[in-house]
């Protein structure tokens, strides 16, 4: 089972727009010398919508490189096309990847049979380990707990990123689900909650900046160790706000990474940077929260 801390990585560009491969190689290390469990390329925090398909693959093979087998890389392959989803896990799995992400099918709005259907069929062509990525708040889809027991009962579908804020579903979900199958937060502010209540962690987009915090705050959550964890995570919670709030996932956290050194500030359109009133409002959370 997937459990602790799973940095959704960032993808860094250089200044002509390109990807700048030696930024991602030592964001990899960063990572590893932190302790992180695992790493996420090409998700929602990797500005997935922007990168071309040889890109995203070209990111996956990176990480899983410069990784070097030392943690899971959870690779996101995931597409509103069934088809789609199918190669680009393919080509995943044969760079090394250990699981895939994909996400809700976004736009056409699949029934909950779609869904079951969708996520099936990339877990049967592609015969690699799934987490199914939910987050009706882009995709227009919630996966209902029906849907998602359906697909626990699949041996390659081993888990799903719950983005849908409802902390209600995800306690159903854990009551109800297989002992072996993960269930992880997407959102850093219900990360530990939602592992007191049986949760295996978090895919976190906060440990970009700061891995080892995240993931110390989850592995004590997961020892039972309440005072320490939440202590943790009260000191941290005005920095997770400032990342769903200031502005769209990824542009707070680019900006804090850009700020500490790790990347340029440069985002893909529609993407843009930060108002200069948010980066002040960031600029100041980042000093209180101690993270500069």
């Amino acid at each position: 089972m997937y459990r602790g801390a799973y940095t959704a990585m960032i993808t860094p560009f250089n200044s002509d727009y390109s990807l700048d491969e030696g930024a991602l190689r030592a964001l990899v290390d960063f990572q590893l010398e932190k302790g992180v469990s695992g790493l996420v390329p090409v998700g929602t925090t990797g500005e997935s919508p922007t990168v071309s398909h040889e890109e995203n693959i070209r990111v996956i093979d990176i990480v899983i490189e410069q990784s070097g087998g030392r943690v899971p890389v959870i690779a996101g392959t995931g597409s509103n096309s069934t088809t789609e989803a199918v190669e680009m896990t393919l080509r995943a799995k044969e760079l090394g990847a250990s699981a895939s992400l994909q996400v809700t099918p976004y736009y056409n709005k699949p029934s909950q049979e779609g869904l079951y259907r969708h996520f099936t069929t990339i877990a049967e062509q592609t015969e690699l380990p799934m987490i199914v990525y939910n987050i009706p708040g882009r995709t227009g889809r919630n996966v209902e707990n029906a849907t998602m027991l359906r697909l626990a009962q699949n041996d390659y579908i081993v888990g799903v990123k719950e983005a849908s804020g409802s902390l209600a579903q995800m306690m159903d979900l854990i009551q109800q689900k297989p002992d072996d199958f993960a269930v992880l937060s997407g959102d850093d502010n219900m990360a530990l909650p939602l592992t007191y209540m049986g949760g295996s962690g978090v895919i976190s987009v906060a440990s970009n900046l700061i891995p080892d915090r995240i993931e110390g705050m989850i592995q004590q959550a997961l020892a039972g160790n309440v005072e320490q964890s939440r202590s943790e995570h009260y000191r941290l919670l005005p920095f997770f706000h400032a990342l769903l709030k200031l502005d769209t996932n990824p542009i707070p956290i680019k900006y804090a990474m850009a700020k500490a050194g790790h990347c340029r500030e440069l985002y893909r359109l529609p993407l843009c940077e930060l108002s200069d009133d948010a980066k002040t409002e960031m600029d100041g959370i980042l000093q209180r929260c101690g993270l500069l």
